[in-house]
């Protein structure tokens, strides 16, 4: 459900769409995952092999359950994820590995013989006759193990490939990232700002806490339009470095017209960058990790963080009644802004048995989930306390395992990372980035004020090895709350 007074979505300009044949209408700014959400869609997809169902789980890229297929005919494309399409007038997408439907799906029978059908259970069931395997056995095996499918016409859509050169390249547009390029920008150097989501500002769009006494995003704003108006840099929204090669050669993928609903007739649909830098500050953030524990699954059970960003940046509230589960004090902050918002929260489970009491809402300290109940939505949450066994009624748990910095373009030159205990995660090793300075989160510093300062720090070390003089910084006043944390990977 929408809340009244959250977001940065645009309520004056309502975008109608259709999911499943069913006809919704978002606003501009507006996902397809937070669309559905906002209209009450709990359940967007099958699981892979039993077609358990799932519902949405994160609100980035790294969303694996809400995949669908967008468009028709010759323009359809499968397997994209609802969590960073983007709505737009007449936008259709579909569910994918269900028949005949999403709600009745028939192949959800596997379910319930999901001891018979372990992972590659089926190279020593169907081994006779021969001659069935490509004819009968493979064709039945994908149609029920599988995702989106391709549309089998010629794609009508253009593609492109385009080169670009700078003197940095900023790979992320989050507090970190922002402050590198910025630092750069205003020492003269050539900067590209990358960034794969469609509006820049990473978690400074999804958070509360204010920079230099306002909110953030429009601190964001002001930092995006200064950029914009340099002639040495060059803005790259919806944009995803996807390799790192030698030579300071970066492939990346742009998303240039897939959320357009009318788009020019000599306009790509995407295009392929290869991108050659002197200089590259790595600022990707980091990823929500989950706690595994018995049927966390169901529809409903999603990350802490994302439900953060579904209720400050769509104004949307992940459920009426939810939960909060985690290891850390990033859960205490999810808890604190849902009832900030007006949103029930049902309790509070924190794993750490010196969790301090931080709002008007039940806290369970030294707990577990231990079960959930619920089919297409969760209904139950059991929580496993030092008196017993709690069960409490929820439509949504929001969980956090805490954090993982997002590291991989750090390791693609054959770079190993390195085991940082103080976040019970890996960070990059700096001794294998040449010319590669990793800057906020994806370094392990999860404060925003050491975000920041951690983009200037790694902008200047950039700057000095291109032979610059870097300017003078001054920090906006932002918060430098603790980021505490007990691990626990499993329940």
């Amino acid at each position: 459900m929408r809340i009244d007074g959250k977001g940065l979505i645009d309520r004056s300009i309502t975008v109608p769409f259709a999911f499943d044949g069913q006809r919704y209408h978002g606003f501009a700014g507006d996902t397809l995952a937070s669309a559905l959400l906002a209209n009450g869609v709990r359940m967007v997809g099958r699981s892979f092999k039993y077609h358990r169902p799932r519902g949405l789980l994160t609100a980035g890229s790294e969303e694996p359950n809400a995949l669908v297929t967008v468009g028709q005919g010759a323009g359809a494309t499968p397997n994209l994820r609802a969590t960073t399409q983007e709505i737009y007038e007449g936008l259709t997408a579909v569910s994918q590995n269900r028949w005949p439907s999403l709600n009745f799906d028939v192949m959800a029978v596997n379910d319930l013989f999901s001891p018979f059908l372990s992972a590659g259970f089926y190279y020593k069931t169907f081994m006779w006759p021969r001659s069935f395997w490509q004819r009968v056995y493979e064709p039945i095996i994908r149609r029920s193990a599988g995702l989106g499918a391709l549309s089998g016409e010629p794609d009508t859509a253009r593609y492109e490939q385009a080169y670009a050169f700078c003197d940095l390249l900023v790979i992320g547009a989050g507090p970190a990232g922002l402050m590198a390029a910025l630092t750069a920008a205003r020492a003269g150097a050539d900067v590209i700002l990358a960034d794969e989501d469609s509006r820049m500002g990473g978690r400074l769009l999804a958070e509360t806490e204010p920079l230099d006494g306002e909110a953030a995003h429009i601190w964001v704003a002001r930092v995006l339009d200064e950029l914009a108006t340099m002639d040495n840099v060059r803005l790259m929204p919806r944009t995803t470095v996807t390799g790192v090669y030698d030579g300071g050669t970066y492939g990346a993928l742009e998303r240039v017209t897939t959320h357009l609903a009318n788009p020019a007739p000599d306009a790509p649909l995407e295009a392929f960058w290869r991108i050659t830098a002197k200089q590259t500050v790595l600022a990707t953030g980091a990823i929500e990790r989950p706690v595994a524990f018995p049927m966390n699954d169901r529809p409903g059970v999603m990350m802490a963080g994302a439900v953060r960003s579904y209720l400050n940046r769509w104004g949307v509230a992940a459920g009426q009644k939810l939960a909060v589960f985690g290891n850390n004090n990033d859960a205490h902050r999810t808890a604190h802004d849902l009832h900030e918002a007006g949103v029930e929260v049902v309790a509070l489970i924190d794993s750490r048995a010196d969790a301090a009491v931080s709002g008007d809402f039940p806290l369970f300290t030294g707990a577990q989930v231990i079960n959930t109940r619920g089919r297409k939505s969760l209904g139950e949450v059991h929580v496993q306390t030092a008196s017993g066994v709690e069960v409490i009624e929820a439509d949504c748990l929001a969980m956090s395992g805490g954090w993982n910095p997002t590291l991989h373009l750090s390791c693609h030159l054959g770079g190993r990372p390195l085991w940082n205990d103080s976040i019970h995660a890996f960070v990059p090793d700096p001794k294998n980035c040449a010319g590669l300075h990793v800057a906020g989160a994806a370094g392990g510093v999860f404060s925003t004020k050491g975000a920041l300062k951690s983009g200037v720090f790694r902008a200047k070390q950039a700057l000095k090895a291109l032979g610059m003089k870097a300017p003078s910084m001054p920090l906006p006043v932002a918060g430098d709350a603790e980021y505490a944390i007990t691990p626990l990977w499993q329940v």
